[in-house]
Order: structure tokens, then C-alpha cells, then sequence
């Protein structure tokens, strides 16, 4: 028990940092709207994502892992809360916001 509360915390932590980064809440976010689209079944939308991300941030593990985990969690919760997908138009603005964000993140680096 005190080890998982450990571990929570120390999650917790690392993605509090994380999201102070810019690039990171970029990833973040197109990462939830990856797993809308997934649990949405919007296969053109997660392949649009992906591509944004592989085009536009620095390939290393942590952008990976950052943009998969996002991804996992939004998908996941999607899917628990039982919530009403988007219409497409909605959801591709929220891409398009999304990429945007992205390209402003990683432009100056």
C-alpha cells in the first residue's frame, strides 16, 4: 500500500512538472484528443495525431511516452465515464488547436 501511494505520488509529481513545459502540455493535449479519437473510432483523426506528433516534437522517449500516456488515460476515461463522442467537426478543431499549440511549443526549440 505504501509502496503504490509511493509510486502515485511520485507520478503525480513528475506530470505536475511536466505540464509546466510547454512541449509537454502540447503533447498532452493532442495526446487526449488521440484517445478520443481512438475510443471514438476516428481513424483519420489518430492517424492525423500521430503524424503531428512523429513531424513536429523532438523524437525522444519522453515525448513519446508523454504523447502515449495522455493518449492511454483520455482513451481509458472515455470509456469508464461512458461519455457521448464528438461529432467529427468538433473534434478536428480540436486538433487543429491541438497542432497549433504543438507547432508553438517546438517551433523555438
Amino acid at each position: 500500500m505504501k509502496l503504490t501511494l509511493l509510486a502515485l505520488s511520485l507520478a503525480l509529481t513528475t506530470s505536475h512538472a511536466l505540464a509546466a513545459d510547454p512541449g509537454a502540455a502540447a503533447l498532452t493535449t493532442i495526446g487526449e484528443v488521440n484517445g478520443i479519437a481512438l475510443a471514438c473510432q476516428q481513424p483519420a483523426i489518430v492517424s492525423r495525431a500521430r503524424n503531428a506528433v512523429a513531424t513536429t516534437a523532438p523524437k525522444t522517449r519522453a515525448n513519446g511516452e508523454i504523447f502515449e500516456e495522455a493518449s492511454n488515460a483520455s482513451f481509458l476515461d472515455f470509456g469508464n465515464s461512458q461519455k457521448t463522442c464528438p461529432d467529427t467537426a468538433t473534434l478536428v478543431k480540436r486538433l487543429n488547436d491541438a497542432e497549433q499549440s504543438l507547432s508553438a511549443a517546438f517551433a523555438a526549440k
